[in-house]
């Protein structure tokens, strides 16, 4: 039985909700203040500061293979809601929060978070992938909130996705036997002249389903592309695998919770389900695990 939806709803309507069941995402644009947006600009700035004079990436920030101490390139900032109050009062907020409600219920939990970059002339793709790849649970109430701090359009590096993907299995995301956190997209039956890319001006929000299969491409333009991606699902969307990451207890799990209120009883559905094991022995941000894939889809159709 899917979660009960408010029977108010607080900002999508009706089409809103049946495109997103339909074909796995919708863009919202301009749902952020200009303000708000300025705001998260400024501690964008501020983490790009903070890689000055990194050699290696750290447990704060993880680097592009460009970046040098004297001209920082940062691709992804590790949970930014730990690290800015904006970034977290923004997660906690119903610019957020109210489109979430609208699709998994009133009880939401926070997974994870992060600020992907890519910057001008560079930006790494982030191949092929479907996110239930990585943290399969009891349900797929799972989803992806993604903020845009910049204009996101075809050149620079815009998230694409393949409509009705999420209906589908979870594919493979192994490479001799170990997860390597992508998929070969042809082998998997796809065409990448099918994906839509989903842009829009600074400010838009995305939001993806857990099992669509997306990625994002090289950016090639003279801009900068910043997105922030908070992974949320369901309060009764329990992991299957992974367990509660790292060595959290129950108790500490709960703290996650964004809004309404948690459950000790998983909703099972029958969904499909692939384990992401055996873990590569070099574990790392996406970027490094999908390093080990014997195909990349970006990279290839770039040659």
């Amino acid at each position: 039985m899917a979660t009960p939806r408010p029977t108010e709803r607080e900002v999508l309507s009706a089409d809103d909700v049946a495109f997103y069941d339909d074909n796995g995402y919708v863009v919202l644009e301009r749902r952020l203040p200009a303000e708000t947006v300025a705001a998260l600009k400024a501690e964008l700035a501020r983490f790009r500061e903070m890689a000055r004079g990194l050699r290696e990436s750290d447990e704060r920030l993880d680097l592009e293979d460009s970046h040098s101490p004297d001209d920082p390139r940062v691709r992804r900032v590790k949970l930014p809601h730990t690290q800015s109050d904006i970034v977290a009062e923004l997660m906690r907020s119903d610019l957020i929060l109210a489109p979430v409600r609208d699709l998994v219920g009133p009880d939401v939990r926070l997974h994870t978070s992060k600020l992907n970059v890519k910057s001008a002339h560079y930006g790494a793709p982030v191949d092929w992938h479907q996110d239930f790849a990585f943290y399969p649970h009891t349900n797929d109430d799972l989803l992806a909130v993604g903020v845009m701090l910049d204009d996101v359009d075809e050149e620079n590096g815009p998230l694409m996705v393949f409509p009705g993907s999420h209906k589908g299995p979870i594919y493979d995301h192994h490479a001799s036997g170990v997860f390597a956190g992508t998929m070969d997209l042809e082998a998997s039956g796809f065409d990448m002249k099918d994906a839509v890319k989903l842009m829009a001006p600074a400010g838009s929000i995305s939001i993806h389903h857990g099992r669509i299969v997306h990625g994002s491409d090289t950016n090639r333009s003279a801009r900068d592309r910043g997105v922030i991606f908070y992974e949320m699902m369901a309060a009764d969307a329990f992991p299957i695998m992974g367990s509660m990451t790292g060595a959290l207890s129950f108790e500490e799990y709960d703290t996650r919770m964004l809004c309404g209120s948690p459950t000790k009883a998983p909703r099972l559905e029958a969904i499909p389900v692939r384990v992401p094991q055996p873990q590569p022995v070099k574990r790392g941000s996406i970027y490094e695990v999908q390093k080990a894939a014997a195909k990349h889809g970006f990279r290839a159709a770039a040659e």
